[in-house]
């Protein structure tokens, strides 16, 4: 798959990408032929990828929270310190991603280390979406970040390269984890993640949307863990047992009553979130499925389409797209690494100087001047 276009007089060693993600951590080692990223191997376990690093100056490193920051930002320990303090937003994701960052720097003290965020995409999203209807004083506190953003970015350019007069693109992307983003003119305009990664569909073990009011019930009337509650027992592992969507779509066709509720619970929730998406952007050209399950289940795309025919998606028998109809329907390998290295290109070492990325608090003006904060 082609990776963004970067000038091809940009001539730069090898960079190394560290995506740690809720429930495994990948690296890539990534080089640029024809002035394209292009995957050299890929590595399961960080010592071996550090250990096989070479003369790489860059590693670039998925972090899922940024606070405030909208760009690639080199890591020093200033930068360290400030995304440990968002540990608490993300609990799940920033722990394994700073640990990943801190080894990187000790085995390549050398290199440039770059944060990059997958709150970033998402700071196009207007205030009427990203804003909680709450008191002003608690406002200043809470709003919508926004997460998966590196893989809605790519996922979305992968979607108008192909079609590239669509100019309304919905990704969902199904893994683990699980959310879907509005794409608007290239711009992230809607998204189903709030504040925390724990808002929106239904995932493996994180319940997404819950009625507030109930959790302050819970709160008063039980002693139960909910931080511990909603964030790794409930979901798909919470409904049927199991947080893997490939068994419980299985156990949910042999007739496991459990695993049947699994599967709908989990499709209503996707196709009903679908719907408000594509009313954000006031209709849809683009379907998009990427992440593991995404784009590995032909039976959860299946599920899916045959459910959005009102929207004009034409039913994927098999899982299978069908192009040509009015909604035109794509599967996209997740690629993390290959949006990373795009969005860092000006911090690589052979690109020209630009303004300090370092500050505590980066908010450059988006296309039309605008500042947003979080």
């Amino acid at each position: 798959m082609a990776a963004p276009a970067l000038p091809v007089a940009l001539d730069v060693r090898p960079v190394l990408a560290v995506n740690a993600g809720s429930t495994s951590l990948k690296s890539t080692l990534l080089s640029r032929a024809h002035g394209q990223w292009e995957r050299d191997h890929s590595y399961d376990d960080l010592d071996v990828a550090l250990a096989g690093a070479g003369d790489v100056e860059v590693v670039l490193h998925r972090v899922v929270h940024g606070g405030p920051r909208r760009r690639p930002v080199l890591v020093d320990d200033a930068v360290l310190a400030e995304l440990e303090v968002l540990t608490e937003l993300a609990p799940l994701h920033q722990p394994p991603a700073l640990e990943a960052l801190r080894r990187a720097r000790a085995a390549l003290p050398g290199a440039r280390h770059v944060a990059c965020f997958d709150t970033a995409f998402h700071h196009s999203i207007p205030a009427a979406a990203a804003t909680y209807a709450l008191p002003e004083r608690l406002r200043a506190l809470v709003g919508v970040y926004g997460f998966h953003g590196l893989s809605h970015a790519w996922a979305a350019s992968q979607a108008r390269a192909r079609f590239p007069r669509a100019r309304r693109v919905l990704v969902a992307h199904l893994g683990g984890g699980a959310s879907l983003c509005a794409v608007l003119d290239g711009r992230s305009t809607a998204t189903t993640m709030g504040f925390t990664p724990m808002d929106g569909l239904v995932m493996a073990t994180r319940s997404g949307a819950v009625d507030p009011g109930a959790l302050l019930w819970l709160a008063r009337n039980t002693d139960e863990d909910l931080e511990q509650v909603l964030a790794s027992e409930s979901g798909l592992l919470g409904l049927c047992g199991t947080p893997d969507l490939g068994e419980v779509l299985a156990r949910a066709r042999r007739g496991d009553d459990s695993a049947v509720l699994a599967r709908d619970v989990y499709v209503h929730r996707l196709v009903t979130s679908i719907g408000a998406m594509a009313a954000a952007m006031e209709g849809l050209d683009v379907l998009v499925f990427t992440g593991g399950a995404g784009e590995h289940s032909g039976e959860l795309r299946e599920l899916v389409s045959g459910r959005l025919g009102w929207l004009g998606v034409q039913a994927c028998p098999g899982g299978t797209p069908e192009h040509g109809s009015r909604v035109e329907v794509l599967v996209v390998p997740a690629a993390e690494d290959l949006q990373m290295a795009a969005d860092a290109r000006d911090l690589l070492p052979a690109a020209p100087p630009t303004t300090t990325t370092n500050g505590p608090l980066d908010h450059p003006p988006d296309s039309n001047g605008a500042v947003r904060g979080a």
